[in-house]
């Protein structure tokens, strides 16, 4: 349903093959959702890919933050609403909230794009893209904070075996999907953690593309704060040592698989 041009809202059906171990959807499905979603509006909003493209011009997901308090079940039928959420210097900010039909909150999340030209690779302003948009603070979430810049990694962890970025994992434009990224940190967890653990929050910040054939490696390390364990991830790529994209999670137990 469409509430309104500048706020979108869309049903999502969770599939058998969106679940992880524990049967429930896997946390990067939710952010599956949230990009199909906010490339639907934004076409909606006259500023899709072929919209952009035009003006030779791309968006580029820079950061994004999620705070997970559930996870569906397949068959479970979820709402997502979108929206505009202004700009702050470079960015275009949008936001997202997920629900069961009853209204019990699954996630909020917020995201954060640069616009580029597609040629030069610069970063372009985005005045047009706000004077079209009309933002409002109509529709802001203020339980959900925007993501933050995430730090380098310490230099004690671990680091994972390398693979190189496959067709599959690659988008339209020939880059690394955002989502990938998720997944390829979400393989390096040992299985005994995965299920008796839950994340909680997801933090992305994209800072360079991959592309098919690139051999990635992710180093890790972890914080303990007693209640929840955290996770820092850096995909880097590992002929030049270039940081292509960091990712912090926090997990805490999983108590329904503890009784």
């Amino acid at each position: 349903m469409n509430i309104s041009i500048h706020k979108y809202e869309k049903q999502y059906r969770v599939h058998v093959y969106e679940t992880g171990p524990d049967g429930k959807a896997v946390f990067y499905s939710l952010f599956d959702y949230m990009q199909d979603i906010a490339a639907e509006h934004a076409i909606r909003l006259g500023y899709g890919r072929d919209d952009m493209m035009k003006n030779n011009n791309l968006w580029v997901l820079s950061r994004m933050y999620a705070s997970i308090n559930s996870f569906p079940s397949p068959g479970d039928t979820i709402g997502l609403t979108t929206w505009p959420a202004g700009t702050d210097k470079l960015f275009a900010m949008r936001n997202y909230d997920i629900r069961f039909p009853n209204g019990e909150i699954i996630a909020m999340a917020s995201s954060s794009w640069l616009i580029i030209d597609h040629t030069t690779k610069k970063i372009r302003r985005p005045y047009n893209i706000s004077e079209g948009y009309h933002f409002t603070n109509q529709f802001d979430n203020k339980f959900i904070r925007s993501a933050d810049k995430l730090p380098d990694l310490p230099h004690d962890g671990r680091t994972s075996p390398s693979f190189k970025v496959a067709i599959g994992d690659l988008d339209v434009n020939l880059h690394t999907n955002n989502v990938n990224y998720l997944k390829w940190v979400y393989n390096t967890y040992d299985l005994n953690f995965v299920i008796r653990h839950l994340p909680t929050s997801v933090e992305i910040n994209y800072l360079a593309e991959s592309v098919f054939g690139d051999e990635i490696v992710i180093k890790t390390s972890e914080e303990n704060n007693g209640k929840t364990a955290i996770f820092n991830h850096s995909l880097i790529r590992a002929n030049d040592n270039k940081d292509l994209c960091r990712v912090r999670i926090e997990w805490e137990k999983n108590d329904r698989r503890d009784k």
